[in-house]
């Protein structure tokens, strides 16, 4: 049988990962004994292993003749697909692994869900050797600032991150002095918000501009799920953003996320189902519950920005959907968030017409099928997914119970009138 006979050498450089050299000593090479190749390569400080898999049609019985070492090999935390030329059999590749040391800013929103992704990205970056400023909106005094996550922002600081406040239009005077390789946009949905951290960072010599649009502007589809290319709305705000960072950076990505959870989490997601299932109370979902959705965990979404700013060359000029790689339905979200409370649940259906209550305000969630997948971060950044719904949801909770939220006072003035319509008892 024939054999391949793989030897690395690392070298570490610095705090990150440093440059990586291969070479591959191949020995009798024949396509008809190979299906697949797998090297497995462990980095230090990347919390997602990098893969290179090259698939069985490279080995087909049409290049029976021969293998070349023509391989592309993108750095650090992702590694991009691996094509392979079958021209001529060749001794030795090289990795170019040169995920060096970064200065990023982020310019973060001081409410919302998006909140937690800013507060994430900084703890993944430091991780991982790089260096983090987050510019949250507004002032540092603000009742805002007292909610997660930005009253756990001491972890960002005590990893050797900065923290500052202020208006994002001012954001040259705020961070003076700095000069920063890397720009994440946080906060803005239009162009008149976007556009001031945009300028600047093009004038103070930033490379690499990233921005945190959303999965909402995608228009309707019969054909779920959302993909990278899929037809957005024209007129929406996020786009018109994502239009004008394409035209002003050379290097760019936009990366659209969906429903989020995790601690720090200052939107209710989980939490709305959890406050129901701990008071006996039913589960009001509208429609037939059946309707997919997509719900990952903030350290996707972390992982996912950090791939791109380790390997810019693979990112630049791409939309990402920034997502997790299952759906859910609303009610498999009931019956997951029972199951980690280690309660039961009554699921009740609803016509929000029919029951006359605004369904954006009784339910946490679209209701329709909204969902997406990541494929662009997948093939383009050899990024996976770490969401695990059932397991995360189980820390959720016990998060839930530490706060005391299980024993907050709490009405359910919409719960109550849909449920006096659908004349289903509530026991108390």
């Amino acid at each position: 049988m024939s054999k391949i006979y793989a030897c690395r050498t690392l070298s570490k450089r610095s705090t990150t990962v440093g440059s990586l050299t291969f070479s591959l000593i191949l020995m009798a090479v024949s396509s008809s004994s190979l299906s697949s190749l797998t090297l497995n390569l462990a980095y230090p400080a990347i919390s997602s292993r990098p893969r290179i898999s090259l698939p069985s049609s490279l080995f087909s019985s049409s290049h029976s003749s021969s293998l070349s070492s023509s391989l592309s090999i993108s750095p650090s935390f992702g590694i991009s697909p691996v094509y392979l030329k079958t021209q001529s059999i060749a001794s030795s590749f090289t990795v170019n692994a040169s995920a060096e040391k970064k200065n990023v800013l982020i310019v973060n929103t001081n409410g919302g869900g998006h909140s937690i992704i800013g507060f994430y990205f900084a703890k993944e970056l430091l991780s991982s050797g790089h260096d983090v400023t987050v510019l949250t909106v507004g002032d540092e005094g603000s009742d805002k600032m007292k909610k997660p996550p930005f009253n756990r922002f001491s972890e960002i600081v005590s990893a050797g991150g900065k923290t500052v406040w202020g208006n994002p239009a001012d954001v040259g005077k705020i961070v003076a002095g700095a000069a920063f390789d890397v720009v994440l946009d946080n906060n803005g949905k239009d162009l008149d918000t976007v556009r001031p951290v945009v300028d600047w960072a093009k004038s103070a010599g930033v490379e690499q501009f990233l921005f945190i649009s959303s999965a909402g502007i995608y228009k309707a589809t019969v054909e779920p799920p959302h993909v990278e290319g899929d037809a957005v709305k024209a007129d929406a705000g996020h786009v018109v953003v994502e239009n004008y960072i394409g035209e002003t950076f050379s290097s760019w990505a936009s990366f659209r996320p969906q429903y989020m959870i995790g601690s720090g989490n200052n939107k209710d997601c989980e939490e709305w189902f959890f406050d129901r299932i701990v008071r006996n109370r039913p589960v009001p979902i509208p429609g037939s519950g059946m309707q997919l959705t997509n719900i990952s965990h903030a350290r996707d979404l972390s992982s996912m920005l950090t791939a791109a700013v380790e390997n810019p060359a693979a990112a630049s000029g791409n939309i990402f959907n920034c997502v997790s790689d299952r759906a859910v339905t609303l009610d498999g979200m009931a019956k997951l968030c029972a199951k980690a409370a280690g309660l039961p649940v009554e699921i009740v259906h609803y016509d929000p017409k029919a029951v006359g209550v605004d369904a954006k305000k009784a339910f946490p969630f679209r209701n329709m099928h909204f969902y997406a997948e990541p494929r662009a971060a997948k093939e383009l950044l050899g990024w996976s997914s770490s969401t695990k719904l059932p397991e995360d949801l189980k820390e959720r909770f016990e998060e839930y119970v530490k706060i005391g939220r299980d024993k907050k006072e709490m009405k359910f003035e919409l719960d109550d009138k849909i449920l006096d319509a659908l004349k289903v008892a509530v026991t108390v």
